[in-house]
């Protein structure tokens, strides 16, 4: 019990930014929280807080810390809601990390659909590029789109994509279609900065592998403001499938040098480690499996 008030008091001050603050919330003295504090930090051997007269800051030790009994707490929370309410319906907040452009396009649709299936899950969707750490910034799930590397997170793939190099009709009238990824020194190319690789292209060609180091004429960091760069005819980009198909359909893109193929990504649901994974958790992760087993990108060479 001692345990539980240690972390409960430990993570309300630092939530509330004050012991004051947190005796507050926790309905509790201010010399009680305290002393939870320095119990905790004294049966840990760590500092868990830096304390000034003006103000607290957690220590390495007390970030990693923070983060876990955050964790913990939130199933202590979770169980006692699913027993009070008189049912096992999984309930809470789900926080979850995905792509900008994966994210508008293809998840934002399905979060409605989730919550008329599970009204009780609260969604908190964060749309970045960046690879953000879930367990440091309190992720639940994450999606994320690439080859995974070591880690000591759990993976799903829910789909996968193909790179599409590709470029106008309009933009291969004016400068010519290029038939060797060498070629690709004379075009204007349309770059990504997030591209693992940086500005050096491979490619899997009938005679083995190709790379060509590539100058953008222009680069950003937005899968969306790619695409319109290349369907305004700026140049030849290289993009995932799930981006261009639709384009490719229509004929506003073409699909250049197909014989050279470029990397195949997994799209992932990734979670932290954990041996008892939250049932609103697995309910999205199941779900997102389901909506994602045909794709309307799949197989979109032309």
């Amino acid at each position: 019990m001692d345990k539980f008030l240690e972390m409960q008091s430990f993570a309300a001050v630092v939530d509330a930014g004050s012991f004051v603050k947190a005796a507050s919330a926790l309905g509790m003295s201010k010399a009680a929280v305290s002393r939870y504090v320095g119990d905790l930090e004294a049966r840990l051997g760590a500092r868990l807080l830096h304390r000034t007269t003006r103000r607290l800051a957690l220590t390495e030790e007390g970030e990693v810390f923070h983060a876990r009994c955050k964790e913990l707490l939130s199933f202590i929370d979770e169980a006692e809601a699913e027993v009070s309410a008189g049912n096992t319906d999984p309930s809470g907040r789900v926080r979850v990390s995905a792509p900008v452009t994966f994210g508008i396009h293809y998840l934002a649709p399905l979060w409605g659909k989730f919550r008329a299936l599970h009204p009780k899950i609260t969604l908190d969707v964060t749309l970045s590029d960046r690879v953000v750490d879930l367990i440091e910034e309190g992720f639940d799930l994450g999606i994320r789109i690439g080859v995974l590397s070591n880690s000591m997170l759990v993976s799903r793939c829910l789909s996968t994509t193909r790179m599409v190099m590709c470029a106008s009709p309009q933009y291969l009238a004016a400068r010519g279609r290029p038939r060797h990824p060498a070629e690709l020194l004379d075009h204007s190319i349309i770059g990504y900065n997030y591209w693992s690789t940086g500005n050096e292209w491979h490619f899997d060609g009938p005679q083995g592998k190709v790379s060509v180091r590539i100058t953008p004429c222009f680069q950003t960091n937005s899968g969306d403001t790619n695409l319109a760069a290349v369907l305004s005819h700026q140049g030849v980009t290289l993009q995932p499938s799930f981006l261009v198909a639709e384009h490719l359909r229509a004929g506003r893109l073409v699909e250049l040098m197909p014989e050279f193929r470029s990397a195949e990504l997994g799209i992932y649901a990734v979670y932290p480690t954990r041996k008892h994974v939250p049932a609103k958790i697995r309910l999205l992760i199941d779900w997102l499996a389901d909506s994602f087993r045909t794709t309307s990108w799949s197989d979109q060479r032309t």
